[in-house]
């Protein structure tokens, strides 16, 4: 009789763990981008009382002190009062260019409207790097933290716009500690067909890695999705390396796959996800109506870890 194969798994215990390494490191000043609702700004007061933030409030301020749950006190938290999110998004990235906050958390408003402030040529936060977003995901079946990105800013990155990508996860990867991450690029297969251009690119973004276009990370592709997760699938291809079956970062073909790949392990497989924006002047906190209360806490807690990293780069 051949048995069940069965996982143990604490639902969020690799958040928690998050959570608990960044308690020596300090609160980062964050605007809340028009917290109007009681989920996102329990959320972020949440994540202020367990010193993860030091939360701005920036939007209409009635609308704010209505969304306090009873009990909430909302007296010690600064406000800064704007009409309506557009212009609650407008203040916020104001705030970052004249170096009052240190980061930006999405509230109640929908992501195309903080993403436009963001992205203003003028006004806005852009670097010389490419914004890509980062889903940090807690599989029950998986043994270590995994990242999936792209799934909310780009949605058919070119050959220059995946060298970021890929460049911003694995730095993320970097502030959890993982010194030289496991990169898969996926594809459909594991072989390069001229017809399938992501195994094109995977390709091409294998020899930038190659020649230092890419640092810090160890990168493989194309893999398809099972041999970049399942040693066991990559020797029964035949595939001989130190990422396939190991990745820490899925780098997908497009924003539509990385997309589905994310909200499958999450409702498929009980995932927890927490979400960042990378690329800007300021890394972004990118919630989910859908995010648990831990979600949300693990995502600023992904803030923090990146800014120490980045400055201790910079020092």
């Amino acid at each position: 009789m051949v048995l069940p194969e069965v996982y143990l798994h604490i639902q969020g215990a690799q958040y928690k763990r998050l959570i608990t390494a960044t308690e020596g490191l300090a609160a980062i000043t964050t605007a809340i981008v028009h917290p109007c609702d009681a989920l996102s700004l329990g959320g972020a007061l949440e994540a202020g009382r367990r010193g993860l933030i030091q939360p701005v409030l920036v939007g209409p301020k009635a609308r704010i002190l209505a969304a306090a749950q009873a009990g909430e006190s909302l007296t010690s938290i600064e406000i800064i009062d704007a009409p309506h999110s557009h212009a609650a998004a407008a203040m916020a990235v104001a705030m970052v260019r004249s170096g009052k906050v240190s980061a930006l958390m999405k509230g109640a408003l929908h992501t195309d409207e903080l993403m436009e402030a963001v992205v203003n040529a003028e006004l806005g936060l852009r670097t010389e790097r490419r914004m890509s977003h980062v889903y940090a995901l807690d599989v029950p079946t998986y043994p270590k933290p995994l990242l999936v990105t792209d799934a909310a800013i780009n949605i058919y990155p070119d050959l220059a716009h995946k060298r970021d990508i890929v460049q911003n996860a694995i730095d993320m990867m970097q502030s959890l500690g993982v010194t030289c991450p496991k990169v898969a690029l996926l594809s459909a297969v594991e072989t390069i067909n001229p017809h399938i251009t992501s195994t094109l690119d995977a390709a091409a973004l294998c020899k930038m890695a190659d020649r230092g276009q890419i640092q810090g990370g160890m990168i493989e592709g194309p893999l398809a999705f099972d041999n970049a997760i399942s040693a066991k699938a990559a020797a029964e291809k035949g595939i001989r390396s130190q990422v396939a079956g190991e990745a820490d970062i899925l780098v997908a073909p497009d924003l539509e796959a990385a997309n589905m790949i994310a909200k499958q392990l999450i409702y498929l497989a009980g995932a927890d996800a927490a979400g960042i924006v990378l690329g800007a002047r300021v890394p972004i906190i990118l919630t989910s109506r859908a995010d648990s209360l831990l979600s949300r806490l693990a995502s600023c807690a992904l803030a923090k870890r990146y800014l120490d990293h980045q400055t201790g780069i910079r020092s």
